[in-house]
């Protein structure tokens, strides 16, 4: 009853959406590019470290030059990189990928993750667990989706339980939905930042019309509490979409994005936010 009474408490929302709001777990936070807070992004060491931490896990993806899917998730190959190769991701093949390490940039320049290259997505779909989702964000055209599909044929971890996919291309959403129709897809929407203001790509109804134009399942929308309003929020719901919001790394945006009705919490830090909100409860319930 306190723990019920603790959630009452972070929720503040009316009883009835209380009811329905998910709450930060292991379930609904989803690890950004990996747990990339404690792993260079969108690397096995990434992606390995929210698996082995209970979470499930956001990673992109491109289609390189002769058919191989990787991990990456710029357009150009130079930020992770530290400049060693400028390309755009399509326009190298998987050898001169394989040979590129990723996990000496930054703050991770000499860490034990230097050398590290980026990823195949079959490699990505062996850590596929029940009770977690995989969200494979797609960066490419639709081009990329029979790769895809044949990679999924030739493995059986990831399944429509606990993988699903993301894109912000309408072409590409409706391409994995028509030659993957058992797997979720969710279209993925933001705005735009620019000289320190927010203004939206589109309206809320554009957005909306987006969404449904691209066929998908829900939308996984930038979480601006300005523009992600209870009434957005509900249009889609209202519509039959399902609502997943990302990037959110403090706690009091994580449960006010649940409050409004966001499914799933995409983060770079999923452990943290975790444990912040396990502490709450339990001071919550000691008061």
């Amino acid at each position: 009853m306190k723990k019920l009474l603790a959630i009452f408490a972070l929720l503040t929302a009316n009883t009835a959406a209380l009811f329905a709001a998910a709450v930060p777990a292991y379930d609904t936070l989803i690890s950004h590019r990996g747990e990339s807070v404690d792993a260079p992004e969108n690397t096995l060491p990434a992606c390995k470290t929210a698996v082995a931490r209970g979470f499930g896990f956001e990673c992109d993806v491109y289609l390189s030059k002769d058919g191989r899917v990787f991990t990456f998730h710029d357009k150009t190959l130079t930020r992770t990189t530290g400049g060693a190769n400028t390309n755009k991701c399509g326009d190298v093949t998987w050898d001169e990928i394989s040979r590129l390490d990723v996990g000496g940039w930054g703050k991770w320049k000499g860490s034990k993750f230097e050398g590290t290259r980026p990823a195949l997505l079959e490699e990505i779909l062996e850590l596929a667990r029940d009770g977690r989702r995989i969200y494979v964000e797609v960066k490419s055209g639709p081009e990329i989706v029979p790769y895809i599909k044949d990679i999924f044929a030739k493995q059986s971890k990831a399944t429509n339980a606990n993988t699903l996919f993301i894109s912000g291309n309408s072409d590409t959403c409706r391409a994995l939905k028509e030659q993957m129709p058992d797997y979720k897809v969710y279209f993925v929407s933001y705005i735009r930042q620019k000289w320190g203001k927010t203004a939206p790509f589109w309206t809320h109804e554009e957005m909306l019309a987006r969404a449904l134009e691209s066929k998908a399942d829900g939308i996984d929308c930038y979480f601006d509490p300005d523009y992600v309003t209870d009434d957005f929020v509900k249009m889609f719901t209202n519509a039959g979409l399902e609502f997943h919001v990302w990037t959110v790394d403090d706690l009091n945006l994580a449960i006010e994005a649940f409050r409004r009705g966001a499914k799933t919490v995409t983060t770079n830090c999923a452990k943290k936010l975790l444990e912040e909100y396990e502490a709450r409860l339990k001071a919550a319930e000691e008061g």
